[in-house]
């Protein structure tokens, strides 16, 4: 009975409780479903997702916020990440993979994620964060993208996230890396190339393996007919960068001791 009343109370006051504003955009979560390409069976899933802590300043009896949300889909994303750099770059470190988890799961580029399915216009906030600009900062925007991310996880499972995931992060993984670390790879073995043997590197594309829409190119790296290196990547631009990373790497002095 108590689990019950508390239900009824969350419901009641996501419907009567809020602003003319507010009671639009509860009313609008099939728009949002239609953005994320999610229908959520189970409502109070999301609507835990978009509430911020602030929003108890409004009503001092309203426990419910999004930082357990967080905590989840903090966690479910980074699985989905990590799983994903490790089979789509095969011949990184370590250390190059923890890098680029960093940079895909940082507050700026989760905030632009949520940006791009207009998250904030969704979220619950109290009436300082929202005369303050919560609905665009990028510390509120991130956080209730990795709450959303939870939410997806407990009404629909682990594939469910990676669904979204796939088309809202993942395909633009390599843009996102190549912005980041790999534009410099091809420069720096053109300096070394043409310092080294007076002439520039050459790059061929060997195969393409996979539907259109995520086509997997394999590239050559060739210095006076000799190849250098090979990459793999979703891209050209992304194969070429990786197969410049490796001539870079075989051309690196080894210890002979």
């Amino acid at each position: 009975m108590a689990f019950k009343h508390f239900l009824r109370k969350i419901l009641f006051t996501f419907s009567h409780k809020r602003t003319g504003t507010d009671k639009r955009e509860t009313t609008s979560l099939g728009s949002l479903y239609h953005t994320i390409s999610y229908h959520f069976r189970d409502e109070t899933h999301v609507r835990q997702a978009l509430t911020h802590r602030s929003f108890q300043n409004n009503d001092a009896t309203f426990r419910i916020s999004n930082e357990r949300l967080e905590f989840l889909g903090d966690a479910v994303l980074g699985l989905i990440v990590t799983d994903e750099l490790y089979r789509r770059f095969p011949d990184w470190s370590e250390g190059e993979l923890t890098k680029a988890k960093s940079y895909i799961v940082s507050r700026k580029i989760l905030a632009d994620k949520a940006k791009q399915i207009q998250l904030g216009q969704y979220l619950l906030l109290g009436s300082g964060e929202e005369q303050s600009g919560g609905r665009n900062r990028n510390s509120i925007l991130s956080d209730a993208y990795e709450a959303l991310l939870g939410a997806i996880y407990l009404d629909g499972g682990l594939d469910k996230v990676r669904q979204f995931l796939s088309w809202q992060m993942l395909d633009d993984i390599d843009r996102l890396l190549d912005n980041k670390f790999h534009h410099n790879y091809k420069s720096w073995l053109l300096e070394h190339v043409q310092a080294e043997w007076k002439t520039s590197p050459e790059y061929t594309v060997l195969k393409e393996t996979g539907p259109d829409h995520k086509k997997e190119f394999t590239v050559e790296v060739y210095v006076n007919g000799q190849v250098l290196g090979r990459g793999k990547g979703y891209s050209k631009k992304s194969a070429e960068q990786q197969a410049a990373l490796n001539a870079i790497r075989r051309m690196e002095p080894r210890d002979e001791g």
